[in-house]
């Protein structure tokens, strides 16, 4: 392979102003927004900027025919290695593909292109009295195309649901060129749903092009509760009190003290720096329903063992609570140069004692461990201080993190809730799939990308990809029936 006769072509495919190739241009694609140690960086040997399907198309048939592989990247907010090219090739950047194509007020859609910001399709709706309800913390940062890549979700995906549950159809370049689109506007449509396999497959299966998304009207009323409690357990309480009884709130996140002081000094949300957790528990729709859901949080939240129960009165005072817990991760910077954000899941009734395991485990590894997450559906969010500079931290960091993880699939629980597996999590599959689960999984993936060259060294542990899926797929089976070849 010939460096510059491919920079050559990649560039009359794309122009000029959309290849980058410079070593100084290159060190800003090493990195996404994942820790230091937990995935290593990666630099490619090209960034393509591509501004429509037909030239992704083009650049794929040529990484196909020089066997260079393909990293598709969108912000680069990513917390799990997915958007670093781990095996070198081209990156196709889809931040210039940001057009906001068509909204369909009628049909409740919005046919969008990836780079899209996430924030601004809901800004971009609102006049039309809706919004895109999947809301990741890096609304403000993150794309529609990264959402798609790893099925994001957001303080609001309790009642509204993760982004699969958003997206009705996608036009995407497979990995030899084609351009197909799959799912779309009619309900219900026959054959494999190859819309929810593409939705999480973190750019393994396909490059998104467009887009067709569920728009979401906005509530008649909404109304945003400051709960503040003594200790994190009787807030777990709350929670599930809140869940047992039938109701479903719009989002209901909750914060520890030591997030509570890295917030509040910077941002004045009006959390009490005393409390030992709190909710906050936004409840949306008719006005009346509202009205009367309200007082019945109140009354569990209290019975729970919450000091303070405050509404928030204004839009300013709701938005101004809410900016507390989206920006919290950014403010622990006052605690500490470097942070390690986990996302796990757990069964609601597996809360408290998680999190008194999280406690045990902040104590052995001798870690700062802030918490905030989505508690409402489980989602933990469990975020460890440290200085990578010191000698041992990210060591340290990386065993406690083991070690949390395994615990939380053990009770019954998930490796990800919305940041995906991407490199920092794929040698932990084997704890939830048996070799059967990985060999099926991987299968899918050959028939998508014989060639191996979408995002590769991705979701799988190392050899369940290319020709050893068969015989893994053997191994397992004769494993779960007692025999084990020689």
């Amino acid at each position: 392979m010939s460096r510059n006769r491919i920079i050559g072509e990649l560039i009359a495919i794309a122009g000029a102003d959309s290849v980058f190739h410079e070593p100084s241009d290159l060190i800003v694609y090493e990195y996404d927004g994942s820790v230091d140690g937990a995935v290593e960086t990666a630099r490619p040997v090209a960034v393509v900027l591509p501004r429509n399907a037909q030239q992704i198309s083009e650049l794929v048939k040529l990484a196909n025919r020089e066997k260079l592989p393909i990293t598709p990247r969108g912000a680069g907010t990513g917390l799990s290695g997915g958007a670093v090219s781990q095996a070198g090739g081209i990156v196709i950047g889809l931040s210039r593909m940001n057009e906001i194509i068509e909204v369909d007020p009628i049909d409740r859609t919005a046919l969008v292109e990836p780079g899209v910001i996430n924030l601004e399709l809901s800004e971009f709706t609102t006049p039309y009295g809706f919004s895109f309800a999947p809301d990741p913390s890096s609304q403000r940062a993150c794309t529609i195309g990264g959402n798609v890549a790893e099925n994001s979700g957001g303080p609001h995906c309790l009642k509204y649901g993760v982004t699969t549950n958003h997206i009705l159809g996608l036009e995407m370049v497979l990995p030899d060129g084609r351009i197909v689109w799959v799912g779309g506007r009619a309900p219900g449509l026959s054959g494999y749903d190859l819309t929810a396999a593409m939705v999480g497959s973190e750019g393994l299966l396909g490059i998104v092009t467009k887009a067709l998304v569920r728009l979401t009207p906005l509530p008649e009323a909404i109304s945003v509760q400051l709960a503040a409690f003594p200790t994190m357990e009787a807030a777990s309480v709350a929670v599930s009190r809140i869940i047992g009884a039938g109701i479903i709130p719009a989002a209901l996140e909750m914060m520890d003290q030591l997030a509570i002081q890295a917030v509040e000094p910077v941002y004045h949300a009006g959390y009490p720096m005393d409390a030992g957790a709190v909710l906050l528990i936004e409840v949306d729709g008719l006005r009346e329903d509202v009205d009367d859901t309200v007082p019945e949080i109140t009354r569990i939240c209290t019975e729970s063992g919450a000091t303070t129960v405050r509404n928030a009165r204004t839009k300013v005072e709701r938005d101004l609570l809410w900016k507390g817990r989206k920006m919290a991760i950014a403010a622990m910077g006052r605690l500490a140069p470097a942070y390690y954000l986990h996302d796990t899941v757990v069964p609601r009734t597996k809360l408290p004692a998680t999190l008194k395991h999280v406690e045990a485990v902040s104590r052995e590894y001798k870690l700062p461990i802030a918490n905030m997450f989505h508690a409402g559906d489980g989602n933990l969010h469990p975020l460890m201080l440290f200085d990578r500079h010191k000698k041992g931290d990210v060591e340290r960091v990386l065993h406690a993190s083991k070690d949390l993880l395994t615990y939380c699939i053990e009770v019954g629980g998930a490796l990800s809730g919305e940041h995906g597996i991407g490199t920092e999590k794929r040698g932990y599959m084997e704890l939830v799939f048996t070799g059967e689960d990985l060999a099926a999984m991987a299968g899918l993936k050959n028939a998508f990308d014989p060639g191996g060259l979408f995002n590769p060294e991705k979701l799988f542990p190392k050899g369940y990809v290319c020709g050893e899926v068969r015989a893994l797929r053997a191994k397992a089976i004769a494993q779960k029936h007692g025999i084990y070849p020689m």
